[in-house]
């Protein structure tokens, strides 16, 4: 039995499941995610949390249990907290603002770049030096994260660039 896959999904107050076929729609404060359910996995929507249960021992579906099970939790956690990721712009000269809704990024290059979040993606910008991504669904925040990371990433000799914070950077000598 997959360890991941029988523990219960507790749900907080005020989020809602419903199941609609091969997907399960959590809804919460912070907004509506959709889950795929995969075939051979069953939900049983109780009270206060939902139990997973699959309806063989073949190793996709042994698989696709500890899966499913994650990415519900994931997407209850999502519309009740919501998720964060933060990143650092270190180096000389460097620096981010928000200008209306877009980001602007000044990373040494001959020109600005300007990064538009996708819908349910907030920006913040704290110290032109800090920024911080937050929605409700995990894998998106992750996207839009990575997706600024990589227009300058961190350099292995001066350590310059668009880091996670908290990320460690080996260095080379120089």
């Amino acid at each position: 039995m997959s360890r991941i896959g029988k523990k219960p999904v507790t749900l907080p107050k005020g989020v809602k499941v419903t199941v609609n076929g091969a997907e399960a729609v959590v809804e919460g404060a912070k907004g509506k995610l959709c889950c795929p359910v995969p075939k051979g996995i069953s939900l049983d929507v109780q009270a206060d949390s939902i139990v997973l249960a699959r309806a063989n021992d073949e190793a996709q579906t042994r698989a696709f249990h500890g899966l499913t099970r994650a990415l519900l939790q994931n997407a209850v956690t999502g519309v009740s907290e919501g998720w964060k990721k933060e990143l650092d712009v270190i180096g000389v000269g460097y620096k981010a603002s928000l200008e209306g809704s877009k980001l602007k990024l000044e990373l040494g290059y001959s020109h600005p770049i300007f990064y538009d979040a996708p819908q349910g993606i907030t920006l913040a910008v704290e110290k032109n030096t800090h920024i911080t991504v937050t929605g409700h669904d995990r894998q998106l925040v992750g996207q839009v994260a990575a997706d600024i990371r990589k227009f300058r990433k961190p350099e292995p000799y001066k350590g310059k660039g668009v880091q996670y914070t908290g990320e460690v950077i080996r260095r080379k000598a120089g």
